[in-house]
């Protein structure tokens, strides 16, 4: 019985360093690109919402939101990006934006947006956000034109 108990700590151990390795791993863009380059948001404080481009050329933007990334993406038109990535957010990690769930709209406020633009890894948390908040689930694309269209 000493065992399993020793055991059982010694997994709950690993696991929790595990947690914390991911999570600060998870979030290593914020201490490269602290502010959002366009509106000088802080992008820990907005963690949940931050995106960050990558170029083909080696160099990476970090933006606070969805509306930040499009004006980034529109001012580097000429360059080529190689991987725009978003927080997920509830977990605050960064996932591809295209492979995202997106919800567009519901009532919690969105970040530099009248229209909130929500970004999760996994369907069933975007249908648990949709379910408790309402909006609609979208593309990322979807998402990036009603960031662009509506100027906000």
């Amino acid at each position: 019985m000493v065992q399993h108990k020793i055991f059982a700590a010694a997994i709950f151990s690993m696991l929790a360093v595990f947690s914390l390795v991911t999570l600060l791993c998870a979030q290593a863009d914020i201490e490269e690109h602290r502010d959002c380059i366009h509106c000088g948001m802080d992008r820990k404080a907005y963690g949940f919402s931050r995106m960050l481009v990558r170029y083909d050329d080696g160099t990476a933007a970090g933006v606070c939101s969805l509306h930040c990334a499009a004006i980034e993406l529109n001012a580097s038109a000429a360059r080529r990006a190689k991987s725009i990535e978003v927080a997920d957010r509830d977990t605050r990690t960064l996932i591809d934006a295209e492979k995202a769930y997106w919800i567009i709209g519901g009532d919690k406020p969105g970040v530099m947006t009248m229209t909130a633009k929500w970004a999760f890894a996994e369907r069933r948390d975007a249908e648990k956000f949709l379910k408790e908040h309402g909006g609609r689930l979208a593309s990322f694309k979807e998402s990036l034109d009603a960031a662009i269209e509506m100027r906000d």
